[in-house]
């Protein structure tokens, strides 16, 4: 299928020509015809699959070929993300797109002066591309009124929910009119986001590009097994490797992001970090660097990270696992996108072997091990801990299913959980509330 297929309208076309597409992703040659139709529809597709394109374009053609029913410029189409990062880039997408139309967009989001944002506002836009606390602050004091949308657009809900957004969420559709087109877009499908489609969609079309919470397969997954005290030593010498051109480093914490960005400095090896407690001004600046080859290596959290849509990661590595197994799919999805293939590296301690134990469980595959590796002769074999009992093989498990309960007995026996299951629950529910961004 090419985008002519797709009943798109000449000047949209012409704007994906002059951005060199001419064969849609699978997420935009399904959903594409659906929202042209006027369905409400459930897009399940991981970051990097182009769905900003699937929900943009049927909405850009729309809005041009469907007659305001106000005698002003309106907001008729509404874009909520739950990152800055990830507003700028659907802003910028929407500009593309619209290009050689009259459809304009304002992006807003905190973090940042308030007075541009209103200015842009008062001069008029087709389109509002806002995360959900900013939009809420400006509704309340009377600069934005939402009566007009025709369109919706929840973007990451998943990630909103994570965020702690959701409640947020619920008073921005709660002030919509019920009269419109809702589209929603999540990499996974808790049960709490499921139970939100079902209440603000109608008669929804359910596009699902891949399997709920599974990796993309060009990605070449491997773990280290590392004593804590030796992971920046071990990450300073896989970071000595030249070959790994541009790499995404995942910390859990601000902090942490913070500390080993001045580890790494000391050590010659030009880092930045990017996080929710950086100003937006510092954080845009540090993703410019990332994504133009100056900085190599960008350290980042979870929530920061959610927005980083940068083209050739060659390299993810999760310095510290996540807590969350589904944050282990958005992380290593950073690499590997539009096509291309990539590498993620976890550097895991003893005491978080019960997390990998469920992200392995949650992608249905084990993580190869790596125990010999040309990285292993540049430190010493302390830095190593005894690596986990795959039952005598590092490969994934048979036709990626996740092994037996009794196997997982065996790989995860002794120190991988020397304090049972209560003390990792304990552990994890510990992380949950101090290691978030």
């Amino acid at each position: 299928m090419q985008f002519n297929d797709l009943k798109l309208i000449e000047p949209l076309q012409r704007a994906l020509q002059t951005e060199g597409y001419t064969t849609p992703t699978p997420i935009q040659a399904k959903a594409i015809p659906h929202i042209l139709a006027g369905r409400d529809l459930v897009g399940c597709a991981q970051t990097g699959t182009g769905k900003t394109a699937a929900f943009a374009l049927p909405m850009i053609q729309h809005l041009s070929t469907t007659p305001s029913r106000h005698n002003r410029r309106v907001i008729r189409g509404l874009v909520l993300a739950p990152t800055r990062e990830l507003a700028s880039q659907i802003g910028d997408s929407f500009a593309a797109y619209g290009r050689h139309t009259q459809i304009k967009n304002i992006v807003i989001f905190g973090g940042v002066g308030q007075q541009p944002q209103i200015d842009a506002l008062r001069r008029g836009a087709d389109v509002l591309v806002a995360t959900p606390g900013r939009l809420l602050d400006l509704m309340s004091q009377g600069y934005i009124r939402l009566d007009t949308i025709e369109f919706f657009v929840l973007d990451e809900a998943d990630r909103m929910l994570d965020m702690g957004f959701i409640h947020d969420v619920r008073k921005v559709i709660a002030a919509l009119p019920k009269q419109r087109q809702t589209l929603l877009f999540s990499a996974t499908m808790p049960q709490d986001i499921q139970d939100l489609a079902d209440r603000i969609l109608i008669d929804p079309v359910r596009v699902e590009v891949t399997p709920q919470a599974t990796t993309v397969e060009k990605i070449s997954q491997s773990v280290f097994h590392v004593e804590k005290k030796n992971k920046r030593a071990l990450l300073e010498h896989i970071l000595s490797d030249k070959a790994l051109r541009r790499v995404l480093v995942f910390t859990r914490t601000k902090h942490g992001a913070n500390k080993l960005v001045r580890q790494l400095d000391q050590s010659n090896i030009q880092a930045e970090a990017i996080h929710g407690n950086k100003s937006q001004s510092a954080r845009e600046r540090a993703l410019l660097n990332f994504r133009t080859g100056k900085t190599r290596v960008l350290v980042a959290t979870d929530i920061a990270a959610r927005g980083i849509d940068v083209d050739d990661v060659t390299h993810v590595i999760n310095y510290e696992l996540p807590n969350e197994p589904e944050s282990y799919v958005h992380r290593i999805g950073r690499t590997a996108r539009a096509g291309a293939s990539g590498t993620a590296y976890s550097l895991c301690d003893v005491e978080e072997r019960p997390y990998l134990r469920d992200i392995e469980k949650l992608i249905r595959l084990r993580v190869p091990v790596i125990a010999d590796h040309p990285y292993a002769d540049a430190i010493s074999e302390a830095a190593y801990a005894p690596p986990l009992q795959h039952n005598g093989s590092q490969r994934p498990a048979s036709n990626g299913r996740q092994p037996s309960p009794q196997a997982n007995g065996q790989r995860h026996n002794g120190s991988a959980n020397p304090n049972g299951k209560s003390s990792y629950r304990r552990r994890r529910s510990r992380n949950q509330r101090t290691g978030t961004d």
